[in-house]
């Protein structure tokens, strides 16, 4: 489809005193721009506007996606945080430990109790309604039994990743200490010779 507004182009303007000589004829010195050569500029005018805009809406879909994301991340951040809050302040006659697995209980009275029991423990003699088992982590979150595995995991894979990236940094150090000794070796023993010849 070709465009209709070939208005749309810009073309540049031509100087009667370019670089400040005076042209005999302005028009012989310039192309003369044919029709269909403003039609073909108009047609890529309109072309690079499609393309801007795609690129733009393409760009504008991904941040969008993103925001999306971390409005997700960010519900799920408030409610661990909130059940966090609320098993630290379930009623518990112990001191919690990290790395202990607590199981949480309800009386009928609607109180929530931690303890070290687990339900298999108690058998059928469990005297209040299961609720959950949550392990307390060293930073102080809790971690569903259902996900301790995977948490497990994570932090594994973390501190491998920490592990290794130290290892490196201690080459780099070692390294570059290694080389100042050397320099610095070189400079005494530069200077001792100094003395000698004297």
């Amino acid at each position: 489809m070709e465009p209709t507004n070939t208005q749309a182009v810009a073309l540049v303007e031509r100087s009667e005193r370019p670089m400040g000589v005076q042209l005999v004829s302005s028009k012989k010195a310039g192309k003369t721009s044919s029709p269909t050569d403003i039609v073909e500029l108009a047609k890529q005018v309109q072309k690079a506007d499609e393309f801007t805009r795609a690129n733009a809406c393409s760009k504008l879909t991904i941040i969008a996606d993103q925001i999306r994301y971390l409005q997700e991340q960010a519900k799920k951040a408030l409610e661990t945080a909130s059940r966090d809050n609320q098993l630290h302040h379930a009623a518990c006659n112990l001191v919690k430990r990290p790395g202990t697995m607590y199981y949480l209980y309800e009386r009928e009275s609607g109180q929530q109790y931690l303890s070290i029991l687990s339900p298999q423990e108690w058998g059928a003699s469990c005297p209040h309604e299961f609720v959950g088992a949550f392990r307390l982590e060293y930073d102080m979150s809790w971690t569903p039994i259902d996900d301790v595995e995977k948490r497990g995991e994570e932090i594994a894979l973390m501190d491998k990743i920490y592990n290794a990236q130290k290892a490196i940094t201690d080459t780099q150090f070692t390294l570059q200490g290694k080389m100042n000794t050397s320099s610095s070796t070189a400079q005494i023993k530069d200077v001792s010779e100094g003395h000698s010849s004297h």
